[in-house]
């Protein structure tokens, strides 16, 4: 359950959920360049419904999340692409609801700015498996981050959700392994046959100004 259903947490907490997230999604979306849609618009597609498959762990559910896959992507146009998916999700299908759609955005857009930054650092490797290796460890921290977030959250609101808040991190385990390995495979594959689909450090640095 890395999506909060509405409800679940107090009004400032909400609050602070949708200003940070206004903020974030200024800084993402800043200096966006016509060419850059049509790929953001793939990824969030797949956001979207990667999110929608869920598997019952107790009293609390799992999904793909691949926001790692993103942040190596999209950069820091990964912000703007979680809060697109998660709109959408919450309009269509209710799925964690619009008064929780800033808390959500953060819990699975920031984890996708830590992929990004982690991906960035590939260069200190040997090129042939530099990809896969840190496309890996991004995606698998994403997650991570992710379910802690959500965990602290929960805890936050008192004991009421503090079994829930520790079943979060440990149902989401088989979560970072299998995007951890997918998400790494997918980056070795592009850095082979199609290298510009992978975040650029240059280019998100032009694109900001």
């Amino acid at each position: 359950m890395v999506h909060i259903s509405d409800g679940v947490l107090p009004m400032a907490m909400l609050a602070a959920g949708f200003g940070l997230t206004a903020i974030f999604l200024i800084y993402s979306l800043r200096g966006l360049q016509a060419e850059e849609i049509p790929k953001i618009s793939m990824i969030t597609a797949a956001l979207f419904v990667a999110s929608l498959v869920h598997f019952p762990v107790g009293p609390t559910s799992v999904h793909l999340i691949l926001n790692g896959l993103a942040g190596i992507m999209l950069g820091r146009r990964a912000y703007a692409g979680v809060f697109v998916s998660l709109t959408l999700q919450a309009i269509f299908f209710s799925h964690g609801g619009l008064t929780a759609l800033g808390v959500n955005t953060f819990n699975i857009g920031i984890p996708a700015f830590f992929a990004w930054q982690i991906f960035e650092h590939r260069g200190g490797l040997d090129r042939p498996k530099r990809e896969a290796v840190f496309g890996g460890l991004a995606a698998g921290i994403a997650v991570l981050s992710s379910a802690i977030f959500v965990s602290l959250e929960l805890l936050a609101t008192g004991e009421a959700f503090q079994e829930i808040s520790i079943l979060v991190i440990a149902a989401h385990l088989p979560v970072i392994l299998i995007e951890t390995l997918v998400t790494g495979a997918v980056a070795g594959f592009l850095a082979r046959v199609m290298p510009q689909m992978l975040v650029s450090g240059k280019q998100n640095a032009m694109n900001a100004h």
